[in-house]
């Protein structure tokens, strides 16, 4: 009996070792899992400190949220026609009537003439634009072309009255030397 004592003794302690084995084994997966958990636990409480964040900076909005007015940009669309039309319209003038030097003009050299103040005359078959001259004398002669070119064009208002252009004659002033020269 003693031998078969000795194995039976000796299957116990390798039934034990295995199941020791096993044990610790279970007992690293164990382990192993409880740190995930612990892992997993921690990302929730992130996820929900950053959602509480995110719930109190919606409120914030809220609480401090302006009011928003429609903008109304008809008038703006309007206005941006009427400048493109204007501009359209100016570069056409230039193309028809201003001397050939200025073919590249810009509205910024243009612009002088355009303002120019004068004096309008009507009559039943006519509609005269008096203009005042420049003080420039290269700018005046340009004045000068163009006007010859308006009314070599022969314009007419919708009416049928002709419309002409001149520059208006600057009387000088006569200085006092000259005066006492005359006299």
């Amino acid at each position: 009996m003693c031998v078969d004592d000795d194995q039976r003794v000796s299957n116990i302690q390798k039934k034990k070792d295995d199941v020791l084995i096993q044990q610790e084994k279970k007992q690293q997966r164990v382990e192993k899992l409880s740190q995930q958990i612990s892992q997993e636990q921690e990302k929730c409480e992130r996820y929900a400190h950053k959602q509480c964040d995110l719930l109190r900076s919606l409120e914030d909005l809220q609480l401090n949220e302006r009011t928003m007015y429609e903008l109304d940009n008809r008038k703006d669309h309007i206005m941006t026609v009427f400048k493109v039309a204007m501009a359209n319209l100016a570069m056409w003038t230039r193309d028809q009537y201003f001397p050939d030097t200025y073919s590249a003009a810009t509205w910024e050299r243009l612009a002088p003439f355009f303002r120019l103040p004068g004096m309008i005359t009507s009559s039943q078959q006519n509609v005269t634009v008096s203009l005042r001259p420049f003080n420039d004398r290269q700018l005046n002669h340009d004045l000068i072309s163009l006007c010859h070119r308006v009314n070599a064009s022969s314009l007419h208002l919708p009416d049928g009255r002709s419309l002409l252009f001149t520059v208006q004659e600057v009387a000088r002033p006569i200085l006092d030397w000259q005066k006492r020269r005359v006299a």
